[in-house]
């Protein structure tokens, strides 16, 4: 097998679903929490919890160990302004994901505590989520842009 084929199937495959796992799962959250019901919230932010773990994590781990292997088999410049462009972008982006990870896992808790409790959603809840929502967009931005650099590998 043609290791380069190979590198790029990879890194293809878990750019797919770093991206579409996100957009999955913000589409999910999003629409969950627009009902405002308690059950709801907990249930999609559980699994929301769990599709970051067993999805975004290992295609996040995936991106940059596929990226490097590429860039070494094409004999790119690992200092290429547009590979440059590219490292910052996806670090911008996973410094966004970090915290979004335990603003789900606080979400879902919140929403369970008051599950348990008969309750509606508390205001730490909804403040987690604006932050939540507030950071995906410079994540999904950042992402956007880093898919058209890889498309497109311009000259600076």
């Amino acid at each position: 097998m043609d290791p380069y084929l190979t590198a790029r199937w990879l890194h293809i495959l878990s750019s797919t679903v770093l991206f579409g796992t996100g957009m999955g799962t913000a589409f999910q959250m999003v629409w969950a929490m627009r009902t405002g019901r308690v059950e709801t919230i907990h249930s999609v932010a559980s699994g929301v919890v769990v599709a970051d773990w067993i999805f975004t994590t290992p295609a996040g781990i995936l991106q940059p160990l596929t990226g490097i292997w590429l860039i070494h088999l094409a004999g790119y410049d690992f200092d290429a302004p547009w590979l440059l462009a590219v490292y910052a972008l996806y670090v911008l982006a996973f410094c966004c994901w970090l915290p979004v990870v335990f603003l789900q896992i606080r979400l879902r808790d919140l929403a369970g505590e008051a599950l348990a409790k008969g309750t509606s959603l508390p205001a730490a809840a909804h403040r987690a989520y604006r932050i939540w929502f507030a950071l995906g967009w410079p994540a999904f931005a950042a992402l956007v842009v880093v898919f058209w650099l890889m498309v497109n590998r311009p000259e600076f």
